[in-house]
């Protein structure tokens, strides 16, 4: 048994559910997603246990194309993550009306297949074409199901889409390059290729471009707030929830220990432009009116912290990036989930135009706020855990970038509780605001359990990718 089960899975699930037909489509959908998540658990309790659930097969001959998948302890805590919001984005959608519902769900179970093996591939080539066709369900998800004027909307749909596609392109050079210094696409000869100072310097600007639009980092973010707002909810979950996390992965898989000298050497220009998106991501919200933008201008300034502290090259860094990464994956879903909540009941995401749906609903008015909390980073929950992680890797380099990567809690705070605010508390709504349907609630105590559980127990998956960690960074230092 090996990893390449999920992707089995999540592959023939598309098709099934393509197949299935309008009406059945969600629910097969739904099953196919949880079945990838009990394989997955399966597959921890392997690795657990000892067992190799990798896999090594020879592709191609010429040129030398392996079809290589390696679940080491940082690839499955990905893989985790990716099985454990499928079915929940999924069985959020339940709620909502999809006109060709069977090529909607059927793409999310593609694009789900496309991010594991991201995840999980072990040869250059693979993992490239793994990366493009996560983003060929997102385009069409995001511009045939959106919201709003539909020129508008395939204006930032194409505009993130070419920002993509030109970034991978340069990746995809950088691959060529080091298959003729190395023979092999596979990542542990890539690992072993010499490279000079001025090589490095321009494979880690190729890589650079790539994660820098896909995370994204600033100035490359332009598409992200109108791509937020403009796809439909489940676009923006599997965006903002697994997709970004595509980039901040490869950072520490792909570019940092392929070309270390050049992370060595510019380590605090890449720690700057990190924290710089901090700051920026957070005033930006505080001026947001929509309930959805302000959002992702929210997760811009939290994955420009992650970002930071990758670029830290120390295991405390790494370490509070990835466990950052699994946390902002799960806070972020679940408040995208409660704004769309909101906006099945109000058909508006203008923040002035809300305000008074505690005194309709306390049980929602609870969990938004348990995830607001979550999202600043309250002690206790596992956002916590992450940040502090990062900032003290921070402070190991410069207490300056600490002292500044720390406004994202400070700031985040303020707009989030005043967002909190806004939307919740005040007088009573002319509009009803029903409580939540047992589906709504279901959806948002499990995203809910995870960030508190994990917040008082995070050993488990710090044993789990700590391993994998002090590999690459072993493979960082000896160069």
């Amino acid at each position: 048994m090996n990893v390449s089960l999920i992707l089995i899975i999540l592959l023939v699930g598309a098709f099934i559910t393509y197949f299935a037909g309008d009406k059945l489509a969600s629910k097969v959908a739904l099953f196919f997603s949880l079945a990838a998540l009990g394989c997955s658990v399966v597959l921890l309790n392997h690795f657990n246990a000892g067992e190799n659930i990798s896999l090594i097969n020879a592709w191609i001959n010429q040129p030398k194309i392996s079809f290589a998948l390696n679940a080491d302890g940082l690839g499955l805590a990905m893989l985790l993550l990716t099985t454990a919001l499928t079915p929940i984005i999924i069985f959020s959608s339940f709620g909502n009306e999809y006109k060709n519902s069977k090529a909607f769900y059927a793409l999310i179970l593609f694009m789900a297949f496309a991010m594991t093996g991201t995840f999980l591939a072990a040869d250059g080539l693979l993992y490239y074409i793994f990366w493009e066709l996560a983003l060929i369900p997102i385009y069409f998800i995001a511009l045939i199901w959106g919201n709003g004027d539909a020129e508008e909307r395939r204006k930032a749909v194409v505009k993130f889409f070419i920002y993509t596609l030109a970034g991978s392109l340069f990746m995809l050079t950088a691959f060529i390059y080091l298959y003729q210094k190395a023979g092999s696409f596979l990542i542990e000869d890539l690992y072993k290729v010499q490279l000079s100072a001025c090589e490095q310097l321009w494979i880690f600007l190729a890589f650079f471009l790539a994660y820098a639009i896909k995370i994204p980092i600033i100035p490359f973010h332009t598409w992200q707030a109108n791509v937020y707002q403009k796809a439909p909810t489940v676009g923006t979950m599997l965006l903002s929830g697994i997709m970004l996390k595509m980039g901040l992965y490869s950072v520490i898989r792909w570019q940092l220990p392929i070309a270390p000298l050049a992370a060595k050497e510019y380590m605090n220009i890449f720690i700057a432009l990190g924290i710089a998106g901090v700051i920026y991501g957070s005033i930006v919200a505080l001026r947001q009116k929509d309930l959805k933008k302000l959002l992702a201008y929210s997760s811009l300034a939290h994955v420009g912290l992650i970002a930071a502290g990758s670029y830290t090259l120390t295991l405390d860094g790494f370490r509070g990036a990835v466990l950052q990464m699994i946390a902002h994956g799960f806070v972020v879903v679940g408040l995208f989930y409660a704004a769309e909540i909101i906006y099945r009941r109000f058909e508006t995401r203008n923040i002035s135009e809300l305000g008074g749906i505690r005194t309709q609903s306390p049980k929602f008015t609870s969990m938004f706020l348990i995830l607001v909390l979550a999202s600043v980073a309250l002690p206790t929950t596992f956002n916590f855990v992450g940040e502090f992680t990062v900032l003290y890797s921070l402070s190991q380099i410069n207490i300056w970038f600490a002292v500044l990567g720390g406004t994202t809690i400070i700031l985040g705070a303020y707009y989030m509780l005043k967002m909190f605010q806004n939307v919740m508390l005040g007088e009573t709504n002319s509009k009803t605001f029903a409580d939540v349907s047992v589906n709504e609630g279901i959806s948002l105590v499990a995203i809910i359990a995870v960030l508190i559980f994990f917040g008082f127990y995070p050993k488990p998956i710090t044993d789990l990718i700590t391993p994998s960690l002090e590999t690459i960074l072993n493979v960082i230092n000896k160069n």
